[in-house]
């Protein structure tokens, strides 16, 4: 991701005005009750070190509410705590990795207190392992993860994500029913001209999913969705009653615990923006039509989770529940 002279010295300003005390009374007041209904959404990085190459030197994690990716940043670069944003709920966490990678992993959650502020602190591999909390326990490589965006190119059967992007900047928030994260990604160019898109990911303070609302500031076709394909794990669709909305989900033993534990993952749809389903190399994919703006649901849910849902049956009727009430309400 390039930037000129200019705009680093714009992250710099950014970094500048928002550390401090940003998030310290949304987790103070999270702690005070731990056991409550809560959102949260964070975004951490390296202050007081050194960029060298590629990766920053040194330094300690502060979080922030905004920031405008330096030009040095890349994956791996050591410099934003767990690589990208943060979301968690008291049932799950997920995190979205801020670079030309743009997937979205799963927190899997073994308390229903707050646990993101902790997660990365005593090691960049450290929540790869099984730890009291839980884990990491989804394995994205090199596809979108789940429920993140790209852009199908049908000739070579790819999801293209983000490796042109002349600018990406981020903000996070936290507001008393719901968390989310706003990333404008500036000069995003796949093929043809560069368009702007703006994202938004939305947890609540319930249940697992997250909303996703994409803007773009030009009509495109490819927009695209999905689920990353492990072997031999079924993929599964569902229709609502009125076919206003419909689903693509997967169920078993696919996390990277090394267990024998279940994940399931799903993606929410709205029909009539949907153009077609894709199986590439290694995901499931909803593409849609072509358009300037979509909303969509994902969501997992993992059978280590505390009072969560240990069967596939059970995993189902959720996902089948979720589809009544977005045929009526068109939202969760």
């Amino acid at each position: 991701m390039k930037f000129s002279l200019f705009k680093i010295a714009i992250a710099g300003a950014f970094l500048s005005s928002t550390f401090s005390l940003a998030q310290t009374s949304v987790i103070e007041k999270i702690k005070k009750n731990p056991k409550a209904p809560f959102s949260y959404a964070e975004l951490s990085v390296k202050e007081g070190g050194k960029w060298e190459g590629n990766q920053y030197i040194g330094g300690t994690f502060k979080n922030i509410n905004e920031l405008v990716l330096p030009a040095e940043h890349t994956d791996h670069s050591y410099y934003i705590r767990y690589e990208g944003i943060g979301l968690e709920n008291n049932q799950i966490g997920y995190r979205l990795y801020l670079d030309w990678r743009n997937a979205t992993d799963i927190f899997g959650k073994k308390v229903n207190t707050l646990v993101l502020p902790e997660v990365g602190q005593d090691g960049f591999e450290s929540y790869h392992h099984d730890a009291p909390w839980g884990q990491d326990i989804l394995k994205s490589g090199r596809t979108i993860g789940i429920g993140s965006y790209g852009r199908y190119d049908e000739q070579n059967d790819f999801i293209e994500t983000f490796k042109v992007v002349k600018n990406t900047a981020v903000k996070v928030a936290n507001e008393k029913d719901q968390s989310y994260a706003t990333i404008d990604y500036k000069g995003w160019k796949t093929w043809g001209d560069a368009i702007d898109l703006q994202s938004k990911l939305t947890i609540f303070n319930k249940d697992r999913f997250v909303k996703v609302d994409l803007n773009l500031s030009n009509t495109i076709s490819g927009l695209c969705t999905g689920i990353v394909a492990i072997k031999n794990i079924p993929l599964k669709q569902g229709i609502s009653k009125n076919k206003k909305w419909a689903y693509i989900a997967t169920y078993g033993n696919q996390t990277e615990t090394k267990k024998n534990d279940n994940l399931g993952m799903a993606v929410f749809y709205p029909l009539e923006s949907f153009d077609k389903y894709v199986k590439t190399k290694s995901t499931h994919t909803v593409v849609f039509k072509k358009t300037k703006n979509v909303s969509y649901y994902f969501l997992g849910a993992w059978s280590m989770e505390p009072n969560g849902l240990a069967t596939e049956e059970a995993f189902y009727q959720d996902l089948d529940k979720k589809l009544d009430i977005l045929d009526k309400n068109n939202q969760l």
